[in-house]
């Protein structure tokens, strides 16, 4: 039996294919299903050892083959099998591509000057050389019609379209990859599974502190207009990551919360603003006013008439 890819070949390229299967048609998650499910290392050794009894089998089937072959036979056969695979197509490729004499037909093209006994050889360009300088001319040729003479976009145009494409790029992956926020980019998340997820994170981490409604312990009352390091989701957010004041306040919890986590808990802890505690903690810090938000327009008002108008026109009167 000739084959001819030998067996130290065949058995980690079927072994790694049946394994890259496995992985792709198993659902682990974002672990390796070899990790998720122990199971499946059991399957695997299980299919390297079938394999390499195959590959036993095999051999086994070949030696008792060749024993039963006459000794004309197993001469034909071990030629068979010691012939090396030509790749003729290959070959073929390869000569029109680079035009090159063998060795016997060398003596065709040797020059007859010589330098120090280095003799010349009279080759042709190779092809593929000669296309590839061919297609540089018509790809100039173009290029000079195309930006030079036709005034196609220059490479200033090019630069700000790819900018442009590329801040869109940015802005599409920011929404699904929520973990890139930081305290310049937070907002507010005003989606049912954010502000659920933030509560409970609230009543893991911070009930020691603030409550479970929020209404304040060791930690200042969450629910008034009052802050003590400012409010708003980004000073929310910023005080959460880096923690309260030097020496008392909270701990910082960027090192144990993901940043998705924290603009969830920081969010929910905005919605606790107007609701009413069951033993609110008095005011610490100072009211906190947006920058951001709209000022407010007076409203317009009937322009009251001075006092003096009024005199003059009760003294018109009296005169009249």
């Amino acid at each position: 039996m000739s084959t001819r890819t030998p067996w130290w070949i065949r058995v980690p390229v079927l072994f790694f294919l049946i394994f890259g299967l496995m992985e792709y048609f198993i659902d682990s998650g974002d672990k390796p299903a070899i990790i998720e499910y122990p199971i499946t290392q059991f399957f695997m050794l299980m299919v390297l050892m079938i394999l390499i009894a195959i590959e036993v089998i095999l051999a086994s089937i070949e030696n008792i083959m060749f024993q039963t072959l006459s000794e004309e036979g197993k001469e034909r056969y071990l030629a068979a099998k010691s012939k090396k695979y030509e790749w003729k197509w290959a070959q073929g490729i390869m000569k029109r591509l680079t035009r090159s004499r063998s060795i016997e037909r060398e003596g065709e093209i040797v020059l007859d000057h010589n330098y120090d006994g280095i003799r010349e050889l009279d080759n042709v360009l190779p092809p593929w050389w000669v296309y590839l300088f061919y297609g540089t001319i018509i790809f100039a040729a173009v290029y000079l019609v195309r930006f030079h003479i036709a005034g196609d976009y220059d490479q200033k145009l090019e630069y700000e379209q790819e900018v442009a494409a590329a801040k869109i790029a940015i802005e599409e992956y920011k929404k699904t990859a929520k973990d890139l926020v930081d305290v310049n980019t937070v907002e507010f998340l005003s989606e049912a599974a954010d502000l659920s997820a933030g509560e409970k994170i609230f009543q893991a981490n911070c009930v020691a502190c603030h409550m479970a409604d929020g209404g304040g312990g060791i930690g200042p009352n969450l629910t008034d207009e009052y802050w003590i390091l400012g409010g708003g989701i980004k000073n929310v957010f910023n005080t959460i990551s880096e923690g309260g004041r030097d020496g008392k306040g909270m701990v910082a919890w960027k090192q144990t919360l993901k940043p998705v986590e924290m603009a969830q808990v920081a969010s929910y802890v905005l919605t606790l603003g107007g609701t009413t505690p069951a033993n609110p903690k008095e005011p610490q810090g100072d009211i906190w006013v947006d920058p951001d938000a709209p000022a407010t327009q007076p409203t317009e008002t009937e322009p009251e008439t001075p006092a003096m108008e009024q005199v003059s026109d009760s003294t018109e009167v009296a005169m009249n």
